[in-house]
C-alpha cells in the first residue's frame, strides 16, 4: 500500500489549489436502496473531477529541471484537465494526448488551462501509446494517470477527507478503471480505518481491472465499450493490481444501461451532474449489486462531472420513454380531411401533450389513399399510455409504438 504520510503529504501540497468537495447524505437514494449512503462530490472539484489531486500533486512533486522540460500526458478528459490546470498553475509546457473520440467538451476544457491538444487513437490505451513514444522523442515529462506513486498519492486524499468527516463507514465505493483512484484511496482506509469494505465498480464494457483482480493476475481486454469513457481502459496496470490485489475487498461490475439510470437518477433526484464513470458507484446500488451493505453506512465517490451533453439528452429522452413520461407513436390515417384533428382531438381528450408531430403520405409501406402520422407525446406515466393505446384500439387505428 502506499504510505499514509506520502498521502498525508500530497494533502498538504494540494489544499490551496483543490477544493475538498462536498461529503453529504443522499436521502432519496438510502430511501430507495435501503442502505445509509453519502456522496462525495467530486464532480465539484474545480477542474469537474477528482484527478486534479493526482496531477497536481505530480507535477508540484517534480524538479525545476523536470518541469522546464514540460509535461505530457494521455487522457480521455479528465486527467488531461488536471494536468492542464496543474501545468498553467506552475507555468510550464503541457502537451495532452487524447482519443479521437474524445467530447469536445473535454477538449475544450483542456484547452481553456493552455494546453495543446493532440487527437491520436480510437481509445484511451492507443494515446498512451502515442504520448509515451512523443514524451520519449521530446524529452518531456510523463503524467500517467494512475499507475504513479505521486499521483495515487493524490488521489487518496479524498479519503483522508472522507474519513476526518465520517469515521465508521462500513463501506466506500469507488470507481475503477486503471485504478489510481481505488488504490490511493483504499490505501488511506485501511490504514485509518480498517474495518471498512473497499469496494470497486468497473463497467462491463470495459472488464480488464475486474477480470484480473478475480484472477489474481493482470489480464488485459480486446477492446472496450462503455459510456463511463473516464474508467474505459483496455490493459491492466501491474503497479495499480498489486495495490488493489492488498487493499481492495471485491469489484463488481454495471452496464451501460445501469450507468445510464444512475446519471439520470443523480440529475431528477439528487440535482447533481455526473459523468457515466462517476455514477457507477450509484449505478450498483440502484441496480442491486450491492444489496448485501442494507442497513449499514456506505460512501459514494462521484468521481466525475464532465458529461458530454449531447449524451446527456439522449440519456434524458431514453429515460423519460422507459419511465412513461414519453411516448412515441407511428399512428396510419386514411389521408382526408378531418382525419388528423379527430385523432389530435382525441388525445388532448386524454390530456395527452403533443410535442412532435409528422406526416408521410408517400412511404412505399402505405397503401394509396392512407398516411403516417409519427407522433411524440408527453404522458403522465404507464397507466396513461395504456389508455392511449386502448382507445387507438378502440377507434381502430393501427399504430406502432417506438421505443
Amino acid at each position: 500500500m502506499i504510505d499514509l504520510t506520502t498521502i498525508y503529504q500530497a494533502h498538504e501540497r494540494i489544499k490551496e489549489t483543490v477544493v475538498e468537495t462536498p461529503f453529504a447524505y443522499a436521502p432519496r437514494l438510502s430511501e430507495q436502496s435501503g442502505i445509509e449512503i453519502y456522496l462525495k462530490k467530486e464532480n465539484l472539484q474545480v477542474t469537474g473531477a477528482f484527478k486534479i489531486r493526482g496531477a497536481y500533486n505530480k507535477i508540484a512533486s517534480l524538479s525545476d529541471t523536470e518541469r522546464s522540460c514540460g509535461v505530457i500526458a494521455a487522457s480521455a478528459g479528465n486527467h488531461a484537465q488536471g494536468v492542464a490546470m496543474a501545468a498553467q498553475i506552475f507555468g510550464i509546457q503541457a502537451l495532452i494526448v487524447m482519443p479521437e473520440s474524445t467530447p469536445l467538451t473535454k477538449i475544450n476544457g483542456v484547452r481553456y488551462y493552455g494546453a495543446e491538444v493532440i487527437l491520436a487513437g480510437s481509445n484511451y490505451d492507443e494515446a498512451y501509446a502515442y504520448a509515451s513514444m512523443y514524451g520519449q522523442e521530446h524529452k518531456m515529462v510523463f503524467v500517467h494517470p494512475f499507475a504513479d506513486e505521486a499521483v495515487m498519492a493524490g488521489q487518496g486524499t479524498i479519503a483522508i477527507e472522507m474519513i476526518e468527516a465520517m469515521n465508521d463507514l462500513d463501506a466506500i465505493v469507488v470507481p475503477v478503471g486503471g485504478g489510481g483512484l481505488i488504490s490511493g484511496m483504499a490505501s488511506a482506509i485501511k490504514a485509518l480505518s480498517p474495518k471498512t469494505e473497499i469496494i470497486g465498480v468497473s463497467a462491463v464494457g470495459a472488464p480488464a481491472m475486474k477480470e484480473s483482480f478475480e484472477a489474481k493476475k493482470a489480464i488485459d481486454s480486446t477492446s472496450v465499450r462503455t459510456i463511463a469513457d473516464g474508467i474505459a481502459v483496455r490493459d491492466t496496470s501491474e503497479v495499480t493490481l498489486a495495490h488493489i490485489l492488498e487493499s481492495v475487498d471485491r469489484i463488481v461490475s454495471v452496464d451501460d444501461e445501469e450507468i445510464a439510470n444512475a446519471i439520470l437518477f443523480l440529475l431528477e433526484r439528487q440535482k447533481l451532474v455526473v459523468e457515466g464513470a462517476g455514477a457507477v458507484g450509484v449505478a450498483a446500488v440502484l441496480h442491486d449489486k450491492l444489496s448485501d451493505l442494507k442497513g449499514k453506512k456506505v460512501a459514494i465517490v462521484l468521481s466525475g462531472g464532465n458529461m458530454d451533453v449531447t449524451l446527456l439528452s439522449v440519456i434524458i429522452e431514453k429515460g423519460l420513454i422507459k419511465s412513461g413520461r414519453k411516448m412515441k407513436l407511428t399512428v396510419t390515417l386514411v389521408d382526408k380531411p378531418g382525419a388528423l384533428m379527430q385523432l389530435t382531438r382525441m388525445l388532448q381528450d386524454l390530456n395527452a401533450n403533443i410535442v412532435h408531430i409528422a406526416y408521410d403520405r408517400t412511404s412505399t409501406t402505405l397503401a394509396y389513399g392512407d398516411a403516417n402520422v409519427m407522433i411524440h407525446l408527453e404522458t403522465k406515466g404507464e397507466e396513461h399510455q395504456n389508455e392511449i393505446r386502448a382507445l387507438l384500439k378502440e377507434y381502430r387505428y393501427l399504430s406502432s409504438e417506438e421505443h
